[in-house]
C-alpha cells in the first residue's frame, strides 16, 4: 500500500475457508530491528499462522521503513531511517487496520499487536496512541521506551501480556540504554519490565498486588524458569501480566533459536510465546 508517499508492504495469512460474512480477529506481529515480516514468521515458527487455521483469525506481518519501527526511542540523530525522519508508522499500522477491516470483515472489537524487540517497543507505542483501535497487545523482549512514556496518554484501556527475559543482551530487563551487539552503538532508553508493567497496571486501573504462578519446569535441559506475575480486574474486564523467564535471551520463547546462544541467549522451551499470546488475545475484546 501507499502510505504518507511511501510504499509500505505487508504479508497476510489467511486461514483455509475463511469466510468474509463473518467477523474474525486479527493479529498484527511486528518483526525486530533489522529483520522483515518473512524474519518475524520464521522466529515464531509459523506458530500464529497454524494457530490462526486452526481458529479462524488473520495475521498481517507488516514491514517497517529499511527494517526498522519508528518506536519513539530514538531522536533524529539516530542511526536509523525510521526514527531518523521520524517515520509515521503509528498513522501506516493505523490505515492498514482500517484496510483489513474493510476488506476482509476484521472484527474491530478484536484487533491484537505483538512484537519482538524493537517490534515489542513499537507495539507499546501503539498501545499509547491507538488504544481506541487495539485490545490488547504482547511485546516480546522489549520495555516501555523512556521518552514515550511522558507523552503516553491512552484514551483507553489496553490488555498487555509482557514477555520479558532476564537475560537479554540486548533489551536490558532492568531498563537503561540499548545496546547493538556488533557496532556497540547507543539504541535509545527504555523503562524495566516492571517499571513498562507498573505503567499499565496503573492506566488500566488492575489490583496492584499480583498473583504470582511459578510456570513447571517442562524443559530441564534449556536452562530457563518461568514466573507469571497477573495485575486482574482493570477497567473493561482488562488484565496485565508478565511472563519473567529467569536464563532466557533476545528469543522468541518456543520459537527459533535464530542466532548462537552465546550470541543471543538461550530459548526458553518453558512455554510457547504464540500458544499464551493468543490464549491471552482471545479472552479480550474492547468494550
Amino acid at each position: 500500500m501507499i502510505h504518507n508517499d511511501l510504499e509500505r508492504t505487508y504479508i497476510i495469512h489467511i486461514p483455509p475457508g475463511h469466510d468474509k460474512s463473518e467477523a474474525v480477529p486479527l493479529v498484527l506481529a511486528l518483526h525486530g530491528r533489522g529483520t522483515t515480516a518473512e524474519g518475524m514468521i520464521l522466529i515464531t515458527r509459523k506458530g500464529f499462522n497454524k494457530l490462526a487455521d486452526r481458529d479462524g483469525f488473520l495475521v498481517v506481518y507488516p514491514n517497517g521503513i529499511e527494517r526498522n519501527w519508528n518506536d519513539g526511542r530514538m531522536d533524529e540523530e539516530a542511526n536509523d531511517r525510521a526514527h531518523r525522519e521520524n517515520i509515521d508508522d503509528v498513522s501506516f499500522i493505523s490505515a492498514l487496520i482500517d484496510l483489513m477491516i474493510e476488506e476482509y470483515n476484521i472484527d474491530p472489537k478484536r484487533v491484537y499487536v505483538t512484537g519482538m524487540s524493537n517490534g515489542a517497543l513499537m507495539a507499546y507505542r501503539l498501545a499509547c496512541e491507538l488504544s481506541f483501535k487495539i485490545a490488547a497487545i504482547a511485546p516480546v523482549d522489549g520495555n516501555m521506551p523512556y521518552l514515550l512514556t511522558s507523552e503516553c496518554s491512552p484514551s483507553d484501556p489496553v490488555s498487555v501480556l509482557a514477555i520479558n527475559n532476564v537475560n537479554d543482551p540486548l533489551v536490558p530487563f532492568e531498563g537503561g540504554m540499548i545496546i547493538g551487539n556488533y557496532r556497540k552503538i547507543k539504541l535509545g532508553k527504555v523503562l524495566s519490565a516492571d517499571k513498562s508493567i507498573e505503567f499499565w497496571v496503573s492506566h488500566n486501573r488492575c489490583s496492584p498486588e499480583p498473583v504470582i504462578t511459578r510456570e513447571p519446569d517442562r524443559d530441564l535441559t534449556d536452562g530457563t524458569q518461568v514466573t507469571r506475575k497477573e495485575y486482574l480486574n482493570g477497567r473493561n474486564g482488562t488484565e496485565v501480566i508478565l511472563y519473567v523467564i529467569d536464563g532466557g535471551g533476545h528469543t522468541w520463547p518456543g520459537g527459533l533459536q535464530y542466532l548462537p546462544a552465546w550470541k543471543i541467549g538461550k530459548t526458553s522451551r518453558e512455554i510457547d510465546a504464540n500458544k499464551v499470546i493468543w490464549s491471552f488475545f482471545k479472552r479480550h475484546s474492547r468494550q
